[in-house]
């Protein structure tokens, strides 16, 4: 059909596409065989069995096939297993601490340096164990002016970077009146925020 329009394709290209149209692959007829079984074995264990525990089903069912093989075919079915991961919980509001007023009433924008510094921390994983990090931002040029790590959650970790943000305050001779300054955080119960806004 396509010479009789003077397109020429290789022999190779029509018969492989005869082939095709012919009978499915081998793959194709396994895939079709595997595919009812995965979705089974995927939904009789509450949909949380991800690849390797379904390729660890199928084999003690009887059924040999590889583990990429079920990997792909899950893909293909769209289906995931879940992943299980401890989640580090940073912030935790403690009732029996009265919290502090919000003095900025969401309002993160300040009319000039050191005026007002927002504090959080945050956790890292890394190889060897989870990091805290703790650092103060000044709202004005958004720069980290204080910043502390430890691998514990503790007081000590927030007040060093609230130590290092008013010791670049001194060192760079900002001028600054007591009482100016606006130090703002999370309801946090770890940092004891409330004790550390009064160290300013």
């Amino acid at each position: 059909m396509l010479t009789e329009h003077d397109c020429t394709i290789a022999p190779s290209t029509y018969y492989a596409h005869h082939k095709r149209l012919q009978a499915p692959s081998a793959r194709t007829v396994r895939d079709a065989e595997l595919k009812p079984l995965i979705r089974e074995i995927f939904e009789s264990n509450y949909r949380v069995y991800g690849a390797r525990k379904v390729w660890r089903e199928l084999h003690r069912q009887g059924h040999v096939v590889a583990r990429c093989t079920v990997e792909r075919l899950m893909r293909e079915l769209g289906v995931t297993g879940a992943v299980r991961g401890k989640r580090i919980i940073t912030t935790i509001p403690d009732s029996s601490v009265e919290r502090a007023p919000d003095l900025l009433d969401r309002n993160f924008v300040a009319p000039a340096p050191n005026r007002c510094w927002v504090a959080d921390f945050t956790h890292i994983s890394t190889w060897s164990g989870v990091v805290y990090v703790a650092f103060v931002v000044d709202t004005f040029s958004r720069r980290i002016v204080g910043w502390s790590a430890a691998t514990s959650k503790e007081t000590r970790l927030v007040l060093d970077a609230l130590d290092m943000a008013l010791w670049q305050r001194d060192r760079d001779e900002q001028p600054h009146q007591r009482g100016e300054l606006i130090h703002h955080s999370d309801a946090g119960s770890q940092g004891e925020f409330n004790w550390s806004s009064q160290h300013l």
